[in-house]
């Protein structure tokens, strides 16, 4: 049993896509998916320095090419089951064959561009909290007008809201907690993306989907999703809710999940998995060059889904529409 992660938004290095261009058509599809996504995601994954590509407006659709890009040199056919972090749900997606490439790279250009001029409206922010009582640190958050945007698992969980309000609760947080401040453009996964969540499903209603070859675990509690429609409603929903990468871990461990493959730019979700799954802890290859993509295809070969096919040409993941 094998599982395909696609890692969400913080994820990115400067320069980390310049070994994937030496790939036949890898510049070509690129430049055609900065067409879709409205930026240039050569230049981006290339030679544009940190500070750049933190740019939300930027950072998303880059992070969608660079899954799919590195997904389309591996037998996704073989695949289990499939789950992304945040933004990265919309690379799962296209692994999953609900959405095609060229759709969720557009939806990725307008995510981020759309979640960016969000986080322009109001100062606000994020920050995670590392130990406490739970039940103690969600009431905190209650009072101080904050939300839990994002549980990893782990003891973690990312906190966001107005910046105001995450100062007031830095200086006397719950008992036996840690904060830190996040260097990020605003309160993801909260209320205040409302607008960006409106302008995603204008685009999104224009948008085909297909049942899923394969299912993916979805970042709302963790289900396996089939049905495309459900999941690009999923998709376009969950620009305002909380991300649960704890329910999906746990979905993992409960379909005994053997291996996994973490899609570049790959270490965050591999070492959650490392430290959530202790017990039976799946085989791990993350794939950061195509350097990896051996031990990635090996790893399938031995642990993939009983009556494999060949991939549909929804499923050949570097196929434009």
């Amino acid at each position: 049993m094998l599982a395909v992660l696609s890692p969400g938004q913080g994820a990115q290095k400067p320069g980390f896509l310049t070994p994937w261009l030496d790939l036949d058509g890898a510049a070509e599809r690129l430049r055609w998916w900065s067409s879709l996504a409205g930026v240039d995601l050569v230049h981006l994954g290339t030679a544009a320095d940190a500070e750049e590509i933190k740019d939300t407006a930027k950072t998303q659709p880059l992070l969608i090419a660079a899954a799919l890009l590195a997904a389309d040199h591996l037998p996704v056919a073989d695949v289990s089951v499939v789950a992304g972090h945040s933004v990265g749900e919309l690379g799962a997606a296209a692994l999953a064959g609900m959405l095609t490439p060229d759709a969720a790279i557009t939806l990725a250009g307008v995510r981020g561009r759309e979640m960016a001029a969000a986080c322009a409206l109001e100062p606000t922010g994020m920050a995670a909290v590392l130990g406490g009582d739970e039940t103690e640190l969600l009431a905190a958050l209650d009072a101080h007008g904050l939300y839990a945007a994002n549980r990893n698992g782990a003891g973690q969980i990312v906190i966001a809201g107005a910046l105001d309000a995450l100062d007031k609760f830095a200086a006397a947080p719950p008992a036996r907690t840690r904060v830190i401040k996040l260097q990020v453009a605003g309160a993801f996964h909260t209320p205040f993306m409302a607008p960006a969540e409106t302008a995603l499903a204008a685009v999104a209603s224009t948008v085909d989907t297909a049942d899923a070859q394969r299912p993916q675990l979805s970042n709302a509690d963790g289900a396996a999703v089939t049905d495309g429609q459900e999941m690009l409603g999923r998709l376009v929903r969950q620009v305002t809710a909380p991300v649960r990468w704890d329910l999906c871990m746990r979905s993992l461990a409960e379909r005994g999940v053997t291996a996994v493959i973490e899609l570049p730019p790959a270490g965050t979700l591999a070492g959650l998995v490392k430290r959530e799954l202790k017990t039976g802890t799946p085989e791990i290859v993350t794939l950061n060059t195509p350097d990896d993509l051996a031990a990635a295809k090996d790893l399938i070969s031995r642990h993939s889904a009983p009556g494999s096919h060949e991939p549909t040409p929804q499923a050949r993941i570097g196929e434009q529409s």
